[in-house]
């Protein structure tokens, strides 16, 4: 629902509705708007844990398999699930500043973050931890772009330049 009719339709009633529940049942759960966004966060950072392996870096041991894998989950990010994508965003500007609503999209980032870097040294970067940020800065960058601009935005060259870069 945030992903596609954005952060503002989230409500009660409307998940109550959507959810074939009794009015009234989600304010069981989630007593606040507070409650529920910061649930709705959780369960995307569940669901992209889930999706993505867990906690476990996928085997990754070339450059060209980090490329291949990072623009398979773009293309992901950016297609099947920009929906979802597009509610993380969501999340993330409605958060800016609350802390207990952003700990479980910062924590879900910090998983990917190390991930990111554990590959990145596997495959030859000089600076793991710095060459993350660009990496992560790039794939993030393309991501919006295609879920807000250009939904047909090329994804490799854009991958395969950023890591080649963190490779130096």
């Amino acid at each position: 629902m945030v992903g596609t009719e954005g952060i503002r339709a989230l409500t009660h009633a409307r998940v109550d509705e959507r959810a074939g529940l009794p009015k009234g049942s989600t304010s069981n759960w989630f007593r606040t708007r507070a409650a529920l966004v910061a649930g709705v966060a959780t369960w995307l950072a569940e669901s992209e844990r889930a999706d993505f392996g867990g906690t476990e870096a996928p085997a990754i041991d070339t450059p060209e398999q980090l490329i291949d894998a990072l623009s398979q989950v773009i293309a992901l990010q950016s297609g099947p699930l920009a929906p979802r994508t597009k509610a993380r965003f969501a999340l993330f500007l409605e958060g800016a500043g609350d802390a207990e609503m952003l700990a479980p999209l910062l924590a879900q980032r910090r998983v990917f973050v190390e991930w990111t870097t554990a590959l990145l040294a596997r495959v030859g970067a000089r600076s793991p931890d710095e060459a993350v940020r660009a990496l992560m800065a790039a794939g993030d960058g393309l991501i919006l772009h295609r879920v807000t601009v250009d939904p047909d935005a090329e994804i490799r060259p854009v991958v395969e330049r950023a890591v080649r870069a963190c490779l130096d």
